[in-house]
């Protein structure tokens, strides 16, 4: 919203001496955000004055253009009192007219110096100035010709014309239509000042008497209120004000005609959207009502449209001319020949007006009011307003009838403790202050006991519940007043064991060289047709937001890998190719959920109000994903590096279990995204956590990461649940290690996790360590066979092992891979 400070000082009087910044200071402190400072026409220098011209002689040229060569008496401001003499190339002037002359030294917008130069055969000492020159206008065709007492000549032209004249330019919140309006930004600056208001939409209009157009209302609900006045004998052809036509391109609109111009005048003067019909196209009654299945309007932009049963329409006798409150029809548009005007101030419903406004695509200054709720207690004192301009500058005859049908809704009533502002705000605030407070925002406030209720004004719809009232307050009060105090914290606790074990897992990680990413919880489906997802995959059962930032990621997550691999992308999109990521958030798995209830906010659910809320809510349990890509170990004078593969997202794992004094199992498995035989699925105990190994390659190239990236993704939840708080330091034995090795030629599918496993348990208590650290297949190897090494440690904590108990264990190991596994030793 943009208010010319001008139009504000009429109608709150503020200090002279305070400045457009003070002003938009304490606004913004009020809540009315500010968004710019405009200073238009602070870019014209020089000697700018008034000048009457004194002769004129048209001069043809040889290009067919016909320029005016005047004498243009300037009065003392050349220096010497004689007339100017000036080439001017518009005819919409004569000799006695007053103009706007820039004199030699002049700068006009765009830093364009005006001096004394020679054309058409002359020494034009200046120019006589356009609107569009001056930056006050688009009207590029003819010069400013000046009111008869505009002054006299040789005066500052800066005091006739509004080129001083300071815009500030507000965010509007979507609760706050009043401040769309002069009224409701002066009353706003009147409160933030403490000084006297005066509202423009306090005036005299005239009583219904029953004789004015006649209207008739089918939807009370939708439009409650429906004000019509008629002017006749009005002059189309007359030209809008300059002042008027200023104020409404310095509040961001375009000047069209005179009767549109007044209607959007009034409409950013009081906040009141107007809409003007030729009342000569119009036949009979006009109606109010929901449009009807198949029923169609061609809107003033000549858009033809198919209308929706829950469209509210304005109607003849000859069918729909109009959407209520949105946009005009054709039909009844006025035009260059319209002589009679009907002037619609109604009220809408402003649910209907955003759904209609969404539903056709259709972005208007006065949709925007309604759709946001407007004061519906002013539509006479607009539609009056409206009258007197077109009489005063069209030369039309206002009807003395009126029609208004309907009456204004209730204002809404709400009841507080006189203490709530006080307690929530954290402050002293006597009750008193409250109410005066309220008062002061346009409540009607009365006082019972410990208790005070509040008529909310009409030009405030958004104040809805207490805490509505409790923040006007705060607003008045001042939010730079209100203490920040930080409530005590409880001595000793520190954090809480959760908190511990999540630290742990972020810094065990951390130690091990991955970085923490953080990403929206956000996916599309594409996200998940990229990952290689079957349709009955239950990771598609997915959460759809209601008002998504993104149209491409309107679900919920249920796996954090899409946000891993596009970070991933994007560092080797980057040139960081060599990446170990990790992140730490919840997952949404949406079953079995159901609605949730809408629940008041002035008290606490009751239990079975909370079971309900608590139904209603999606599984999110903490989810770990980590990714490797590139090299783990870098290249250098001491060698070659070591590509990133499988195993590391799964020791990534395993190192993170360790920490949490988790102990992790490992098998082979087959899920999406991992590629098949390099994929692990992860265990502890008999229960699933998650899957680890490399991608696809097929999904390494949707995402774009390197080839062979690996990733992992775990229940953390489940981690957790099973972890130490405290892990005991290992102990350590003092007599010496005992080592065996041995190879066994297994089928070729046997993981070796599975091997090693047994090797362990067969091996017995006295093995310490069972490490894999060979792996051969070859012509020594029978087909579908392979050979696995391993290297097992024995020790005991009270003794040297003999020879004897280590090749015993040694043995029992080997006996028992070869009864589950078919195992035989190589030679």
């Amino acid at each position: 919203m943009k208010a010319p400070v001008s139009w504000i000082r009429e109608y709150v009087d503020l200090p002279e001496d305070l400045t457009t910044e003070e002003i938009a200071a304490r606004l913004t402190a009020l809540g009315l955000k500010l968004e710019a400072l405009d200073k238009p026409g602070h870019d014209v220098t020089g000697p700018l004055v008034v000048g009457r011209v004194l002769t004129v002689e048209p001069e043809p040229q040889k290009n067919g253009k016909t320029i005016n060569w005047c004498t243009v008496d300037v009065g003392g401001a050349n220096g010497s009192g004689d007339p100017q003499g000036i080439v001017c190339g518009a005819h919409n002037f004569r000799p006695g007219d007053l103009v706007v002359v820039v004199l030699p030294g002049g700068v006009l917008p765009g830093g364009f110096e005006i001096s004394a130069r020679k054309t058409y055969g002359h020494v034009s000492a200046g120019m006589i100035c356009s609107a569009k020159e001056l930056g006050l206008g688009e009207d590029h065709a003819g010069i400013i010709v000046l009111p008869p007492d505009a002054g006299q000549p040789g005066d500052d032209a800066f005091a006739v014309l509004p080129l001083r004249d300071e815009v500030i330019e507000f965010e509007i919140n979507p609760d706050r239509a009043y401040a769309l309006s002069l009224r409701g930004v002066a009353r706003e600056a009147a409160l933030a000042f403490d000084a006297p208001y005066h509202d423009p939409a306090q005036r005299e209009t005239p009583a219904p008497d029953g004789h004015g157009y006649p209207i008739a209302i089918d939807d009370p609900v939708g439009c409650p209120v429906f004000v019509a006045r008629e002017v006749s004998g009005f002059d189309p052809t007359a030209p809008t004000p300059d002042w008027l036509a200023r104020r409404i391109q310095l509040a961001g609109m375009r000047p069209i005609s005179l009767a549109v111009d007044v209607t959007n005048y009034v409409m950013l003067e009081l906040g009141r959207p107007i809409h003007g019909y030729d009342a000569d196209k119009l036949q009979g009654t006009v109606g109010v009502r929901r449009a009807r299945a198949g029923e169609r309007l061609t809107t003033l932009d000549g858009t033809d449209r198919a209308l929706s049963a829950e469209d509210l329409v304005v109607t003849d006798d000859s069918g729909i001319i109009g959407l209520g409150g949105v946009m005009g029809g054709e039909a009844t548009e006025m035009s260059e020949t319209t002589t009679r005007v009907l002037i619609e101030s109604a009220h809408w419903d402003a649910v209907s007006m955003f759904r209609t406004g969404k539903r056709h695509k259709i972005t208007s200054e006065a949709g925007r009011r309604n759709e946001r709720g407007v004061d519906p207690t002013i539509c006479e004192a607009a539609a009056d307003r409206v009258a007197e301009l077109l009489v005063r500058y069209g030369g039309g005859t206002a009807s003395p009838s009126v029609t208004v049908v309907g009456t204004p809704p209730e204002p809404a009533t709400i009841t507080i403790p006189a203490t709530l502002p006080a307690d929530i705000m954290g402050m002293d605030i006597p009750a008193d202050t409250s109410v005066a407070h309220l008062r002061a925002v346009g409540c009607e406030v009365t006082v019972d006991g410990d208790r005070l209720t509040a008529v909310v004004p009409p030009w405030r719809p958004d104040l809805t519940d207490p805490f509505d009232l409790v923040e006007e307050v705060a607003r008045v009060v001042g939010y730079e007043d209100i203490p920040s105090v930080l409530p005590d914290a409880p001595a000793g606790r520190g954090l809480s064991p959760a908190q511990s074990l999540r630290r742990r897992v972020g810094r065990t990680l951390a130690g091990a060289g991955y970085v923490e990413v953080v990403n929206f919880p956000f996916v599309g489906g594409a996200d998940l047709d990229r990952l290689g997802l079957e349709a009955d995959d239950e990771r598609r059962q997915t959460m759809r937001i209601a008002n998504p930032i993104s149209s491409e990621e309107p679900l919920m997550t249920t796996t954090l890998l899409p946000g891993l691999l596009k970070a991933l992308a994007r560092n080797a999109g980057r040139g960081i190719g060599d990446a170990a990521l990790f992140e730490t958030a919840t997952v949404t798995l949406p079953r079995g959920t159901v609605a949730a209830p809408i629940l008041p906010v002035d008290r606490r659910p009751t239990e079975g109000e909370w079971d309900d809320l608590q139904k209603a809510l999606p599984d999110q349990p903490l989810h770990l994903a980590l990714g490797v890509s590139g090299n783990r170990e870098p290249s250098g004078w001491w060698g070659d590096g070591r590509a990133a593969s499988w195993a590391d997202a799964i020791e990534a794992v395993r190192v993170v279990a360790t920490a949490l004094g988790v102990e992790l199992t490992v098998r082979s498995a087959t899920r999406a995204p991992w590629h098949p035989g390099r994929c692990a699925e992860l265990l502890v105990g008999d229960v699933s956590i998650g899957f680890a190994g490399e991608l696809h390659p097929r999904v390494c190239t949707a995402y774009g990461v390197p080839a062979r990236t690996a990733v992992a993704e775990v229940d953390l939840d489940q981690l957790l649940q099973r972890a130490t708080l405290i892990v005991p330091a290992p102990r350590f034995s003092t007599y010496p290690v005992a080592k065996e090795d041995v190879a066994l030629v297994v089928d070729a599918d046997l993981p070796a996790g599975d091997l090693a496993e047994t090797l362990r348990e067969g091996a017995g208590v006295l093995c310490e360590s069972v490490r894999l650290f060979d792996v051969y297949t070859g012509d020594q190897v029978p087909a579908g066979k392979k050979s696995l090494a391993f290297a097992l440690r024995f020790r005991a904590a009270d003794r040297t092992l003999t020879e004897a108990e280590t090749g015993a264990a040694r043995d029992a190991a080997v006996k028992l891979a070869a009864e589950r596994h078919g195992a035989v030793q190589r030679a």
